[in-house]
C-alpha cells in the first residue's frame, strides 16, 4: 500500500535482499540456487550478490520480458516459480516443501557444518536429517521442522531472522477473520498480503509502509479516525485489520471494481483518479488478481 514512485522491489532490496557491509546476505543464497536450477548461475553459492549473480538475474529478466534491472524483486522471484518464494523467515519450513527459503535453509545448514545434500531448494530426507542434527547440536527439539527458534539459531542477521509473530498460520487466521468481519473476499486479501509482504509482518518499506498489508502511517491514521473510529493495536492482526478495512473502502469508492480498488491500494486513490493506472500499477493489479485466482 504505497505510491509506486518507490516500487516494492526497492524496499525488498533495501531490506530483505540487501548485502551487509561485507556483501554477505544469506537470503542471496536462495536466489543463487534458484538461478542455478534454471541453468543461469555458474558461480558458487556464497550469499554474495556479485557480478555473476546480477548478470544471471538480468539474463533471467530479459528472457521473461521483465524489467531488466538486476534486482530480484517480487515479480522476478514469482517468475522463478516455486523456488522464487518465500524469503527465509516468512513461514515454518517442513519436509516436502520447496522454495527460495528452503534453499537458504540448506545454505545455512551447510555453513554450520551440517550437510543437507544438494543445495536445490527442495526439503527432502537429507535436508530433514541435517535439520535434526543441527537441532540436536543447538539443544533444540529434534522435530526436523524449521520454526522461529530454529530459524533464529541458524541465522541471527536481521535479513533472515524470524520476522513473524508466531507461525504464518496466525497471519492466515487473521486474514480469514477480518475478511469475514468486513465482507471482503479472503482470496483477494490473501493475494494482496502475499504480494505485498509474503505474509511477513516485519517488512518496512523505504516509503514507510509496514507489516503484512504494507500499511502507511497516514493510511493507518485514516482507518482509525475516519473508517473505524477507534485505535487499532499495532500487531499482526491489527495490521491485517487496517489493510482489510482500507481495501473495503476502496472497493466502495470504486463501486466494486476490483481492478481499480487494487490499483488505488498500491498507487493511491487520488492518483488513480487523476492519472489512471501507471505501468507498474497495471503489473501489480495483474499479479494480485492472478494470485487471488490460485489461492
Amino acid at each position: 500500500m504505497r505510491r509506486l514512485t518507490l516500487p516494492i522491489a526497492a524496499f525488498l532490496v533495501a531490506l530483505a535482499l540487501a548485502p551487509t557491509a561485507r556483501g554477505f546476505n544469506p537470503q542471496i543464497a536462495g536466489l543463487q540456487i534458484a538461478l542455478r536450477e534454471r541453468g543461469l548461475y555458474p558461480g558458487p553459492i556464497d550469499a554474495v550478490q556479485g557480478p555473476k549473480t546480477v548478470r544471471a538475474v538480468r539474463t533471467f529478466q530479459r528472457r521473461h520480458r521483465l524489467v531488466v534491472d538486476g534486482i530480484a524483486g517480487p515479480r522476478t522471484r514469482a517468475a522463478l516459480g516455486t523456488r522464487g518464494r518465500l524469503l527465509f523467515g516468512a513461514r515454518v519450513i517442513r519436509r516436502g516443501m520447496r522454495g527460495y527459503d528452503v534453499g537458504v535453509l540448506q545454505f545455512l545448514l551447510k555453513r554450520h557444518g551440517v550437510q543437507p545434500g544438494r543445495l536445490d531448494g527442495s526439503f527432502g530426507p537429507r535436508t530433514a536429517r541435517a535439520v535434526r542434527r543441527f537441532q540436536r547440536r543447538a539443544g533444540l527439539t529434534r522435530d526436523g521442522v524449521v520454526g522461529p527458534r530454529t530459524a533464529r539459531r541458524l541465522c541471527s542477521q536481521p535479513t533472515c531472522a524470524w520476522r513473524g509473530r508466531g507461525r504464518t498460520g496466525s497471519v492466515h487466521a487473521a486474514i480469514d477473520y477480518w475478511s469475514r468481519v468486513y465482507g471482503v473476499d479472503p482470496s483477494l486479501v490473501h493475494a494482496v498480503a502475499r504480494w505485498e509482504s509474503g505474509y511477513n509482518n516485519s517488512l518496512v518499506s523505504v516509503a514507510g509502509a509496514h507489516g503484512v498489508m504494507q500499511v502507511r502511517p497516514t493510511t493507518w491514521n485514516y482507518v482509525e479516525t475516519v473508517l473505524v473510529g477507534r485505535q487499532i493495536p499495532h500487531t499482526t492482526s491489527g495490521n491485517v485489520q487496517v489493510g482489510v478495512v482500507f481495501l473495503r473502502q476502496l472497493l466502495r469508492e470504486f463501486r466494486g471494481d476490483v481492478r481499480l480498488a487494487l490499483a488505488a491500494y498500491a498507487q493511491g486513490p487520488r492518483s488513480v483518479r487523476r492519472h489512471g493506472l501507471f505501468r507498474e500499477t497495471r503489473r501489480y493489479v495483474a499479479g494480485v488478481l492472478a494470485l487471488s485466482r490460485r489461492l
